[in-house]
């Protein structure tokens, strides 16, 4: 079960984090022309209906930085180094 998962994780889940697209996708360097196709439709979408929106459309812009549990703090090397000593 847990290579069926693996595969459906990787490959099938889009992951907000990822802003919505699969982590193969992401290193594949697949998701900076996805993203920018859905940034052109949601102003398409925009200028077409300007009164559908209140601000500006979805952040669009590709992920810098992926964290596993964003909510917890970053360990230093020396942090981490202590733990294992």
């Amino acid at each position: 079960w847990a290579q069926t998962f693996e595969h459906w994780y990787d490959t099938q889940h889009h992951h907000s984090g990822l802003k919505f697209v699969t982590p193969d996708q992401r290193h594949r360097r697949e998701d900076i022309d996805l993203l920018a196709r859905r940034h052109a439709l949601y102003q398409a979408a925009k200028d077409q209906h300007p009164k559908r929106w209140s601000g500006p459309t979805r952040n669009w812009e590709p992920a810098t930085k992926v964290l596993l549990n964003p909510g917890k703090p970053l360990k230093t090397e020396q942090q981490t180094a202590a733990t294992t000593a």
